[in-house]
């Protein structure tokens, strides 16, 4: 073991294109999709004309795969978990310089065990007694993935955090290909499928004494992931009778942290020049993404259960967007145009923690209390049916959108 790739003098600026990328990546997780939902509402209700295929487009791309597949906004929690990546190995290598590697490790298990149950409790804590209580979400995913890229990265070269990724994504392919695990439908083999919306809500109704087996499963809900999560995951399951942060899909999941891990070491080079750099994150982006999507043909492209193809797919788009951002933002120094993104990026989880009370449409959002009832009815009635939605999205963009810059101007930033 060793810990030789972080002996290179770290960066000494900041990268201002990391922060306005994150920025972009929560901008959409924060409001900026109701926009375009509500758009597309509008264009179903008004003379739209030539918007109603842009806004219908946008909507769509805007909404997750309901499995396999890929929209945009299926993109969006792994850019996360790949910027994350990139940063671990600028703030790590800067602590290990001057604190030492021990300092370095205590900083991340600190941080990943916080994030941890900062996301249990976002995830309703004890709310409601046990079992109806979730123990896996979108914020404990990316603790564990921060928690093992970190810990890796303070003790191995980048030759052997390749081969871990390797091994995970064709450890993870091998696994559900080829283990076999109990047809729960109640049908053996029928075409059943198991969602959040329709079909089985909980493992009640399934038949998990089933003594046929089957493998290399990829049906919604009846695959070797889903099983676990359905055998072993304790607590409520987001899609009833399983997670889509379930526990055998977050061994690939690492590799997304992983991959963020390596653009950052690419970045943090700086014998490397930066039209180099650009060159290999697009071009080593463009690379994964095809191989994903040629793997796709063996092992679906299915964010659900984060298959290895969905893992390369998704890290590859990551590493484009990285590139482009870099080039125009650090290296040509034009950033007036994402100084919203850049405020919005530097404080992702406060803003992620308070995005149920500001954004969006539901009763009891900020935005909600200020557009809606008589004022989205009046604007329902004499603009046209729908503008009431799209100006309380808009009022919850521009909420954000200050809050953000408040919080930017006075310095305040929730560290870990």
């Amino acid at each position: 073991m060793s810990n030789n790739h972080i002996s290179a003098p770290a960066q000494p600026k900041r990268l201002v294109s990391l922060d306005a990328l994150r920025g972009f990546d929560m901008f959409w997780i924060l409001g900026a999709d109701e926009i375009f939902y509500a758009l597309n509402e509008l264009s179903k209700h008004a003379s739209a004309g030539i918007l109603s295929a842009p806004a219908a487009f946008l909507a769509y791309e805007l909404d997750h795969a309901e499995w396999a597949g890929f929209h945009f906004y299926d993109l969006i929690f792994p850019m996360f978990v790949f910027i994350m990546g990139v940063s671990t190995v600028f703030s790590l290598t800067r602590i290990i310089e001057q604190e030492g590697r021990a300092s370095a490790v205590k900083r991340v298990v600190k941080r990943g065990v916080l994030l941890f149950i900062i996301g249990l409790i976002y995830s309703g804590g004890f709310t409601n007694p046990w079992p109806d209580m979730r123990l896996m979400g979108v914020l404990n995913r990316i603790a564990i993935c921060y928690l093992f890229g970190g810990l890796v990265f303070c003790f191995f070269k980048p030759r052997t955090l390749m081969a871990m990724a390797v091994s995970l994504l064709l450890g993870y392919w091998a696994l559900m290909a080829l283990v076999p695990f109990p047809d729960v439908r109640p049908e053996p083999g029928g075409d059943a499928v198991i969602t959040r919306e329709a079909g089985f809500k909980s493992v009640s109704q399934l038949n998990m004494a089933s003594t046929n087996y089957i493998h290399g499963s990829y049906v919604q809900g009846v695959t070797l992931a889903n099983y676990i999560d359905q055998k072993y995951l304790p607590g409520r399951k987001y899609d009833g009778t399983y997670d889509p942060e379930g526990i055998l899909s977050t061994m690939p999941a690492l590799v997304t942290g992983l991959l963020g891990i390596f653009a950052g070491l690419l970045l943090q080079k700086q014998s490397v020049p930066d039209r180099k750099k650009v060159v290999c994150l697009i071009g080593a982006g463009a690379a994964s993404a095809a191989l994903g999507w040629l793997w796709n043909i063996e092992f679906p492209v299915i964010k659900k259960i984060w298959t290895s193809s969905y893992v390369l797919v998704a890290g590859g788009y990551s590493a484009m967007l990285l590139g482009a951002f870099y080039w125009i933002v650090d290296v040509q120094k034009k950033q007036t145009w994402c100084q919203p993104f850049i405020w919005i990026g530097m404080n992702p989880i406060t803003l992620y923690l308070t995005s149920n009370f500001f954004g969006g449409l539901g009763y009891g959002k900020l935005a909600t209390r200020l557009a809606g009832g008589p004022v989205k009815a009046f604007l329902d009635t004499h603009i046209a049916h729908g503008f009431g939605d799209l100006t309380i999205a808009f009022i919850a963009v521009l909420i954000f959108i200050w809050y953000a810059r408040f919080l930017y101007q006075r310095k305040i930033f929730l560290r870990l």
